[in-house]
């Protein structure tokens, strides 16, 4: 933490001044995705990735945003100046993130500090050991030098015209080994200055009894006004910053989807849902709540990770059911298996077709594709048996709407055909004496009164199977040339030993706009592969508004 960098060349261009917030100063938000979340294994953010995210913080309207270490690196250096030139922030406030000066030297004359203030950031964040072991071990300096480089830095800022966040580092551990000691450096931040004194669980340890009875006692003792850090190494982040608030913090630190090193920090969205709809506390700007699904996906996309399914309150799966006991209450009243509206989130119900399905989950499921089964026992009836009878036979429908509604569709209109009728599918693999690989398909369809023979080349069988699909159909409905298959997945299934076991295989497809999936299943990974690629291209069809009648 006492990295040193060069001192970054003197800008012409004056500090930025903090701008009045948009809610009251009462409570923050403050997110350190830029920064802690930034952390985390796998996620490597680029200049404009951190633009990009930071955006979307300011657009959910959270009150600061971390954008990392200025002077310590680069990329965080250049990111506060493109933020300058690049970003008119709307609800945020901008921080720079740095340590307290170096022991023995004035802060006014440490390279560090002077590159928190170059970066123009209206708001900058301090760390500062707060364990005793951790100052003079780590620091390699005595208690009482801390104390002063904890004051003296905060002061030096605060006469720059910053405002400053103070996080006290390993402070839950150093409180429990030293607590005369932890209460000292929050009394010297505040006594300097600092508006907040943070108090960080950084190893991730604490649990939130703990968490909030410390809070409280320090709150008492000092005066000061304070704030959480949580790491999630018990899973318990999100619980540690609420019981932390409980006890009378009024600024949470956390990052979105909850980023960060080794298991992650404490989670955005969570907290701040339950902070507005639990606690009944506007920490956000009015109707940002709603936006909170759509942003949490698009920082996702861009740290390039899947979003969690299982997420609190913005996972797909958040407001899933899947028991028929479940579906038949919410039928009634869809707040008996739900503890708040999904709209309210940006999220949405789901209704998964399964095994465990009654009628009232194909009813429900029915109606969230646009179709009204309401009054018709029989057929509903028949959909339910089918859904079971299929998914004995290995059939999974709960990721795989499209077959589903085909499913559906087969029986609402009894012996409706499809836009083509399979006659045979054959493939080839042949390996050669240098080792490569060849695959070959060939497919007899029948479409619009027309045979058709087509063949096609491609890295696997079922690769060659498409590419003779498409050649076959294309001609025929050139709309199949808009559609993309984006994922592929193969499971084996019990009931057989080794590569004689049925296989699931499930397939998504994008035609630009959105995507669906469909499945098949057969003791034969070409043939289960052939189902879901015929849901796949018929569901697209259907999808561009075509009727089999066309």
């Amino acid at each position: 933490m006492t990295t040193e960098a060069p001192r970054p060349p003197e800008t012409s261009e004056p500090p930025r001044t903090p701008q009045p917030p948009t809610l009251s100063d009462d409570f923050h938000v403050f997110d350190t995705t830029l920064r802690d979340g930034a952390q985390r294994e796998g996620i490597t953010l680029t200049v404009a990735d951190k633009l990009a995210i930071a955006r979307h913080l300011d657009d959910f309207g959270v009150g600061f945003v971390e954008g990392g270490w200025p002077g310590a690196i680069p990329r965080d250096t250049e990111f506060f100046r493109r933020a300058r030139e690049e970003i008119s922030f709307r609800h945020a406030q901008l921080v720079a993130f740095g340590s307290t000066r170096r022991a023995g030297v004035a802060a006014a004359d440490d390279p560090q500090v002077r590159a928190l203030l170059d970066s123009g950031a209206p708001v900058v964040t301090l760390v500062a050991k707060s364990h005793d072991r951790h100052v003079e071990l780590a620091l390699r300096t005595t208690l009482e030098e801390n104390l002063a480089m904890v004051g003296d830095t905060v002061a030096h800022l605060r006469a720059e015209g910053r405002r400053v966040f103070v996080d006290c580092e390993h402070f839950f551990d150093g409180y429990a080994a030293n607590p005369a000691y932890a209460l000292d450096v929050v009394r010297a931040a505040h006594e300097a200055g600092a508006d907040v004194v943070v108090l960080c669980d950084t190893n991730g340890g604490m649990l939130p009894a703990r968490v909030e009875a410390v809070v409280r006692t320090v709150r008492e003792e000092t005066g000061a006004r304070l704030g959480i850090h949580a790491q999630d190494d018990t899973g318990c982040a999100v619980a540690n910053t609420l019981a932390a608030v409980d006890a009378g913090a009024t600024h949470v630190q956390c990052t979105a989807n909850g980023y960060g090193e080794r298991v992650g920090n404490a989670n955005l969205f969570p907290v701040v849902a339950a902070l507005e709809l639990k606690y009944d506390r506007r920490v956000l700007p009015p109707g940002a709540l709603a936006e909170m699904t759509r942003i949490s996906h698009a920082i996702a996309e861009i740290v390039n990770l899947t979003p969690s399914t299982h997420q609190p309150y913005v996972g797909v799966s958040a407001f899933a059911h899947k028991a028929g006991l479940h579906a038949s209450a919410i039928k009634v009243d869809p707040d008996l298996y739900q503890h708040i509206d999904p709209e309210r989130v940006g999220n949405s119900m789901r209704m998964l077709v399964s095994d465990m399905a009654g009628r009232a989950s194909v009813e429900l499921k029915g109606k969230e594709l646009g179709y009204d089964l309401t009054g018709d026992r029989e057929l509903v009836g028949r959909i339910v048996a089918r859904v079971k009878q299929q998914e004995l036979k290995g059939y999974s429908y709960e990721a795989a709407d499209a077959s589903f509604e085909l499913l559906m569709r087969e029986e609402l209109t009894p012996g409706a055909q499809r836009f083509f009728e399979l006659e045979s599918w054959r493939t080839i693999t042949d390996r050669h004496a240098d080792g490569s690989v060849a695959n070959e398909a060939t497919v007899k369809l029948r479409a619009k009164g027309e045979r058709i023979l087509a063949s096609g080349e491609g890295n696997g069988p079922v690769h060659a199977l498409d590419q003779a699909l498409r050649d076959g159909l294309e001609r025929i409905f050139p709309e199949l040339a808009r559609l993309t298959l984006v994922d592929y997945r193969v499971r084996i299934l019990e009931g057989g030993q080794g590569t004689e076991s049925t296989t699931r295989v499930l397939i998504t497809t994008s035609d630009g706009s959105s995507e669906w999936s469909t499945t098949g299943v057969a003791d034969n990974v070409v043939a289960a592969s052939w189902q879901a690629l015929d849901d796949a291209y018929t569901y697209g069809l259907l999808r561009a508004g075509l009727t089999v009648e066309d």
